[in-house]
């Protein structure tokens, strides 16, 4: 266990439904909040990183979601088809949306999860603290909070060849 800084009260606007059990919930939004956790060994100036970086990469991340649907592009319930203009969605009941590819953060997920959010953005953040040349973290933690008392959350260590 090392030394290690937290961010929190970052967030976005997104509208969304999952699926489960075969089913998919009414299109809803959500005011998320998110955090981050990076740990690692402190560097010459006795630190991780500076907060103002790990802010800036998690607000990054978050402003591509920001005011958008949340497409989850690897469901194995929805039926989707990818248009010039836009995005069709169908439900396993039968509701079919169409949805302007603006609006639209086509994300590589299988459901739009808190827990899944929480993975895609902690993958998002990792890349951009790596090329900003952040190489001595050994662990990112994310946090989605869909509302209060209400959190996903997805942890990463470093790999050895990452």
């Amino acid at each position: 266990m090392g030394f290690s800084i937290r961010v929190e009260g970052i967030g976005f606007e997104a509208a969304h439904f999952a699926t489960y059990r075969g089913q998919c919930e009414p299109l809803h939004g959500h005011s998320y909040s998110v955090a981050a956790e990076v740990e690692g060994d402190l560097g010459g100036d006795s630190w991780v990183m500076d907060f103002g970086e790990l802010k800036e990469a998690l607000r990054e991340a978050c402003a591509r979601l920001d005011h958008k649907f949340l497409l989850q592009r690897e469901s194995r319930e929805l039926k989707l088809e990818q248009s010039g203009s836009g995005w069709n969605v169908s439900t396993p009941a039968g509701a079919a949306y169409a949805f302007p590819l603006a609006d639209v953060a086509a994300l590589p997920l299988d459901n739009s999860t808190a827990e899944r959010l929480a993975e895609y953005l902690a993958g998002e953040v990792w890349q951009a603290l790596r090329r900003r040349g952040q190489d001595g973290l050994t662990r990112l933690a994310v946090e989605v909070w869909e509302g209060h008392g209400q959190r996903g959350r997805f942890q990463r260590e470093r790999l050895p060849l990452d």
